[in-house]
């Protein structure tokens, strides 16, 4: 007999991304039988509000998964390692925001407005994709379908919360410092100073002057949307709390006008079409605070291409970079009877 409502476990619930989790499931009306706050040891015995009820949180470990039908984890990788193979194991679906098992072969890496078929292989567990690749694989899905998406050249403006809470913080901190004294004395979340700055820097380095993030966004994209498309990226951190922001130029195969552009993505889901050179109409960061739908503007046609198209989108790392697209994955998985 098919399930009507599911025990649903929030790992890293006390987090900035766990918390909007639990955000997400109440504001959706997510079919909840039963919450299960999970975190570190130190967190245990907290509360937390859902529903209007308070539900206490227990540790993540061994044997907190047992009677949990979907665990949506987002505790950082060491502990999706962990905890998500022990989580299957005591019969959870797991859908997993770290990096951890998003190119793993055998785990489905899922957008629901992307590739939602893709649910149907998997074997437990079912990574969310990076933030920066979910807002613009959102907007890119339709116009790939029209036209076919040869290469991506894509810049990226990042918020701090994509940090966490310590940058979040810091950029706080660090503004009053500067403004105060013209100056702060020590960077607080990154190596430079993120106040009043940027850093074109976003995770670790790799090999050939690209970071982890910017192979990200390469890899991510070829295994969700197309293998043969040529991505290069560069991701910058700016002084924004939330709300990650992107240029992005395409070329595709199919010649199409920025008018045509502009009602393919009027008609695709979750997003919103805020274009309008006339009025200044486009999307910021700040638009984005309680906005679930990606957001995008400035779509225009590429002159020194033949088949080239420019656009802005903006997109709530939190919520559809994390949170929304977990709790869709899940929604997804109810859908099409996979749970």
């Amino acid at each position: 007999m098919e399930k009507k409502t599911y025990v649903v476990a929030v790992v890293g619930a006390l987090g900035v991304v766990g918390t909007e989790m639990i955000a997400t499931l109440e504001r959706r009306n997510f079919p909840v039988k039963e919450l299960v706050p999970l975190d570190i040891a130190s967190q245990a015995g907290k509360k937390v509000v859902f529903q209007g009820k308070e539900w206490t949180a227990r540790e993540a470990k061994a044997g907190a998964f047992t009677g949990i039908d979907i665990a949506i984890f987002s505790a950082g990788g060491d502990a999706s390692a962990k905890l998500a193979p022990l989580a299957v194991e005591e019969g959870a679906i797991v859908v997993d925001n770290s990096s951890h098992w998003r190119m793993d072969p055998d785990c489905p890496l899922v957008i629901p407005e992307v590739n939602p078929a893709d649910l149907d292989w998997h074997k437990g567990i079912i990574a969310n994709p990076n933030c920066s690749t979910t807002q613009m694989l959102v907007a890119l899905k339709p116009i790939h379908t029209a036209a076919r998406i040869k290469r991506i050249v894509v810049s990226t403006y990042q918020a701090v919360s994509g940090s966490g809470k310590k940058a979040i913080d810091a950029l706080k901190q660090e503004s009053e410092q500067y403004l105060s004294a013209g100056a702060i004395e020590k960077p607080l979340a990154y190596k430079q100073q993120i106040a009043f700055n940027c850093i074109p820097h976003i995770d670790v380095f790799q090999e050939g002057g690209y970071t982890k993030e910017e192979y990200k966004m390469v890899h991510e994209t070829h295994k969700m949307l197309d293998p043969a498309i040529k991505v290069s990226a560069t991701c910058v951190r700016v002084p924004v709390w939330y709300g990650h922001s992107e240029t992005v130029n395409i070329e595709t195969e199919k010649k199409l006008t920025s008018a045509e552009v502009r009602q393919l993505l009027t008609d695709a889901p979750g997003l919103k079409v805020i274009d309008d050179p006339q009025t200044e109409s486009y999307p910021t960061p700040l638009m984005s605070n309680d906005e679930d739908l990606t957001m995008v503007g400035r779509i225009r046609e590429d002159s020194t291409i033949e088949n080239g198209i420019n656009m802005w989108i903006v997109s709530n790392n939190i919520r559809k970079g994390a949170a929304l697209n977990a709790v869709q994955i899940a929604e997804t998985l109810i859908e099409r009877k996979l749970v």
